[in-house]
């Protein structure tokens, strides 16, 4: 099975589907930062009709979209413009949209909860089907992530964990703050792996 994992330079989740044997890809601007082979550096939308069976889109650049900084569309922060603003959300849900509507048969987008302004500019936009919390998976933290699911199962949680912290207080201040916050779970990693990958390879073979 074929599957790229987009916007993702950690390897993090292209790493638990190439431990179950799958042909895993993941696709940045930036480089991967444990070097691996499996790496492509770039816009994944450019690399959307290749045949890929699954799509996760694993940390798209959400500052514009989500509920929690539409306050800057108004109101920018210092040295920004409202011009500035709204065109990164223009940008953002272009990008989405890209995702959301790739010709490939299985698509999976995580992303905070949105506000309106995002979702009226996302073509063929639909609600998430599902949102999960690292504790469900292993992880005592809380971080909301929300997920788009296109012909695939909603994630069952795998190891329900004792642990209510906010992931962002733990984060040190810093230029590598973005890095940290944005860093996806291993947990909820390994259970895309283990039940978005079972399903896929099941129905690749029913179609055979």
């Amino acid at each position: 099975m074929r599957v790229l994992v987009a916007c993702e330079f950690s390897g993090t989740v292209r790493n638990a589907f190439l431990d179950r044997g799958h042909d895993a890809w993941s696709c940045d601007l930036l480089p991967s930062e444990d070097g691996s082979n499996r790496h492509i550096r770039g816009d994944a939308r450019d690399i959307l009709e290749d045949g890929w069976d699954l799509l996760i889109v694993a940390h798209p650049p959400c500052t514009r979209l989500c509920n929690s900084g539409v306050r800057w569309l108004s109101s920018p922060p210092p040295g920004r413009t409202r011009a500035e603003m709204w065109a990164e959300l223009e940008e953002g849900a272009a990008l989405f949209s890209a995702f959301w509507n790739a010709p490939i048969e299985r698509i999976a987008v995580e992303n905070p909860v949105m506000h309106r302004h995002a979702k009226e500019r996302i073509v063929n936009y639909a609600e998430p089907a599902q949102s999960v919390q690292p504790w469900q998976f292993g992880h005592g933290e809380t971080k909301r992530t929300c997920l788009w699911l296109k012909n695939l199962p909603k994630l069952t949680p795998t190891n329900i964990v004792e642990g209510r912290a906010p992931r962002v207080h733990r984060m040190s201040p810093g230029p590598d703050r973005w890095r940290e916050r944005s860093r996806f779970f291993t947990g909820i990693a390994e259970a895309m792996a283990d039940q978005w990958g079972g399903y896929t390879v099941e129905q690749i073979a029913r179609a055979a």
